[in-house]
């Protein structure tokens, strides 16, 4: 689920962060949109750590793709925390002076508040004109609690727990059963490395992102995930691996990642090769590591072809099973289709991804430009571009079409 958290310029900013905490940890995807003068309780690399997205309170940021109202078009949940009595205020005069402002008028989707203010600011008859007007139009809230306030004071006015709202906010955004809902899944992920000497290695660019952004949109559409990750910085894996539907796996060389993803494939309903795995490994790796000492000046090595994993896989599927092939080319245009459309019928897969690559595109980068093609796609495959969450989630429509 796609959560917006708003955090305002209240101490109790502080709770918010294992807020932000709690429900990265619980799958969802979430972006902070502080104001201004929550930046000065809690910084931006702060939120930046805990959400694992970019964070900025400025609607000029990030000008190309309207973020000032894409967040708010795009969430499925809102959540401001702490609300203080200035930005409840603002909320119900609709002033959109800043990117939370923009948001809040932007989006649909249900608005949960939690106030955080002293017992006067709360009982303020604004206060309560505002709150009775935010309440008449949809907006949830929660709390504020009775207790401990700053400055010694005590009363109404304290921010709920984090725990609390979180549940709060969840249990009012029920979604319909999920459309991968039942299915078991396998998607592969990162880029093999095949040993040279103990020091050395073949490898490539890939960074794993489009496959785990693959495994984290199945696991949030209901399907059972086995991620079975190549080589993947750690950071990149960790939404996966907090992920209550996900179970992560590693694998390094290209026989590795084989042996595991046959063994995974055997009941797996789906199954997604997203990983970059080396066509070629070394004939002889050497024990000890290769010298200059021991060469004239020139290394030789003998490389031998590695097996075609994802043609394997589709040779031996079972009835009903769907294997997703990807495919990194770096032509365009035409020639990229006819690429596509001759390795979808030599690897006989029932959807390819052709992966548009180059210097600066496609690998260890946020966004992908992706062809998919079928069998029944036609002469011209529509190209889907966008962040490697939108791509992931065109690929899993594309699946359920073909299903």
């Amino acid at each position: 689920m796609f959560v917006v958290v708003g955090v305002t310029g209240g101490i109790a900013a502080y709770k918010t962060v294992q807020l932000v905490r709690e429900l990265v940890r619980a799958g969802h995807e979430v972006h902070v949109v502080p104001t201004a003068d929550a930046l000065r309780f809690v910084g931006l690399p702060t939120w930046e750590a805990l959400s694992r997205n970019p964070v900025t309170t400025s609607v000029h940021d990030d000008v190309a793709q309207v973020r000032h109202v894409s967040l708010g078009r795009r969430a499925d949940l809102v959540i401001v925390a702490p609300a203080t009595a200035n930005t409840l205020a603002k909320m119900t005069a609709g002033i959109a002076d800043d990117l939370l402002g923009t948001t809040l008028l932007a989006t649909t989707a249900p608005v949960v508040v939690a106030p955080a203010m002293h017992t006067e600011m709360w009982r303020h008859p604004a206060t309560t004109a505002n709150m009775a007007t935010l309440r008449a139009r949809g907006v949830h809230v929660v709390g504020p609690a009775d207790g401990l306030l700053t400055g010694g004071d005590s009363g109404p006015g304290r921010m709920s727990e984090p725990e609390e709202i979180v549940a709060a906010a969840l249990s009012i955004v029920r979604p319909a059963p999920g459309d991968l809902d039942g299915l078991d899944v396998v998607v592969t992920a990162g880029g093999t490395r095949e040993p040279i000497d103990p020091v050395r290695f073949i490898g490539n660019r890939s960074s794993g992102r489009q496959g785990i952004a693959v495994a984290v949109a199945a696991a949030a559409r209901g399907a059972r995930v086995r991620l079975i990750a190549a080589h993947v910085e750690q950071a990149l894996l960790a939404e996966a691996e907090q992920h209550p539907a996900i179970a992560v796996a590693r694998a390094g060389t290209a026989a590795e990642l084989q042996d595991a993803t046959q063994q995974a494939a055997s009941d797996a309903d789906v199954v997604v090769m997203a990983a970059a795995v080396a066509d070629y490994r070394v004939a002889d790796v050497a024990e000890g590591k290769l010298t200059k000492e021991s060469s004239d000046g020139t290394l030789t090595l003998q490389l031998v072809e590695n097996p075609d994993i994802v043609a394997g896989l589709a040779a031996r599927r079972r009835p009903g099973q769907t294997i997703v092939g990807f495919a990194a080319e770096t032509a365009q245009g035409e020639e990229l289709r006819a690429r596509g459309r001759r390795k979808l019928a030599r690897k006989g897969v029932d959807l390819l991804a052709v992966n548009e690559v180059g210097w600066e595109r496609g690998f260890e980068t946020p966004d992908n430009s992706v062809l998919f093609v079928t069998a029944t796609s036609g002469d011209a495959p529509e190209v889907v571009s966008g962040d490697k969450r939108q791509v992931a989630d065109a690929l899993w429509d594309a699946v359920l079409a073909l299903r």
